[in-house]
């Protein structure tokens, strides 16, 4: 009885040894099988590193002024009695704007006008006499006096009269209208602004130790945050003779051009100012840098065993223009780094270069 179930727990044994040593031998296989299977290659875009000669450049906070500006008003008090021009709209020089109330002032032009012809009348009857003796040299002047001074009145009126006309003095946009028909203006109060848009200035002021390497026509670049991504070109027309004793600060002004009136005044402006000195740099794609809390990295293109790898460099940067990243150290000339595709990667992980599609680059303002 004891020795048949000795030989059925043998078998069992026997059985269930077979079925763990195959799935062991299985097991064994398949892991030797992935060890020796090697991923394919990640496929990255790439840059060379290339040398490049930047003009220095100077970077300053500006603001956009008219060239000029002013708010329209009246020299004289009066009423409103005619409007000519809408809110925003384009003036030209000498163009009627605003009418005041004339009428009293046109009444008393014509008794001044009468007043005078008559003082012309008898002036000339004095002279008439003078000539034949009839009439003395004092009543002669005092005639004459009479007619010029009525003269300069009627003259006097005639420009009190135009101050109530207010024209434009320059051309430009309009601003918003603060007047209305009817209403008393007094002396001085504004009506409406009036802002000549083209060309427009940028003033911005730079530390005194760049004085002696500014000038009149030097270039700059700028942009506003009203339009990302579009640069605009100005030129410097007016370096101060002065240094503010507070800030040691050398005021500036650049004059650009604003045809389509898209820049206004009062806008903030991110200004490039290229100096009188040129240098020559190392330059990468801005997207092949990895910023991390040690420093800056690349992954680097190295040759390995006939296939290419990449390898982690740390590096130096420093000016950033755009698109582009100046690189201080760690890379020569030549040398290809990863510039897209670097989530994915490791060091020393085979790659293959597929440049067909290049990464985004930012607007490089030059």
């Amino acid at each position: 009885m004891l020795k048949p179930m000795m030989i059925m727990v043998a078998a069992l044994a026997v059985v269930l040894g077979g079925i763990f040593g195959w799935k062991a031998f299985v097991g064994a296989q398949m892991a030797a099988h992935m060890a020796a299977a090697k991923p394919p290659p990640a496929v990255v875009s790439s840059a060379p590193v290339k040398r490049e000669t930047w003009r220095s450049q100077l970077t300053a906070v500006g603001t956009l002024r008219a060239v000029q500006s002013i708010d329209l008003t009246a020299e004289v008090d009066g009423i409103v009695r005619e409007i000519r021009f809408e809110s925003g709209t384009e003036a030209h020089r000498g163009e009627p704007l605003v009418r005041l109330d004339t009428e009293t002032e046109q009444a008393q032009l014509k008794s001044l006008e009468a007043q005078a012809d008559l003082a012309r009348t008898t002036f000339e009857r004095d002279r008439k006499l003078n000539a034949q003796g009839h009439v003395s040299e004092a009543r002669l002047d005092a005639s004459k006096s009479s007619l010029d001074s009525l003269l300069a009145q009627v003259d006097e009126q005639r420009a009190m009269i135009a101050k109530k006309t207010i024209t434009a003095p320059f051309n430009g946009r309009l601003g918003i209208r603060r007047v209305n028909l009817g209403q008393y203006v007094k002396a001085g109060a504004p009506m409406v602004g009036l802002q000549q848009l083209d060309p427009i200035y940028v003033d911005f002021t730079v530390p005194e130790r760049y004085l002696e390497r500014m000038g009149d026509g030097q270039t700059v670049r700028f942009t506003v945050a009203a339009f990302p991504g579009r640069g605009f070109d100005a030129k410097v027309t007016a370096v101060s003779p002065e240094v503010d004793p507070q800030t040691r600060n050398v005021a500036l002004q650049a004059t650009a051009d604003n045809a389509d009136r898209a820049l206004r005044p009062g806008m903030s402006a991110q200004v490039t100012l290229n100096l009188r000195q040129e240098r020559q740099v190392l330059t990468l794609p801005l997207s092949a840098v990895t910023y991390n809390p040690y420093g800056s990295t690349v992954y680097m293109i190295v040759e390995d065993g006939g296939q290419k790898a990449v390898r982690i460099q740390p590096v130096g940067t420093g000016e950033v223009r755009g698109g582009t990243i100046e690189v201080t150290r760690g890379l020569k000339p030549g040398q290809e780094v990863v510039s897209a595709g670097q989530n994915k990667l490791r060091n020393g992980m085979a790659v293959a270069v597929n440049n067909s599609v290049s990464p985004p680059q930012a607007v490089n303002l030059p």
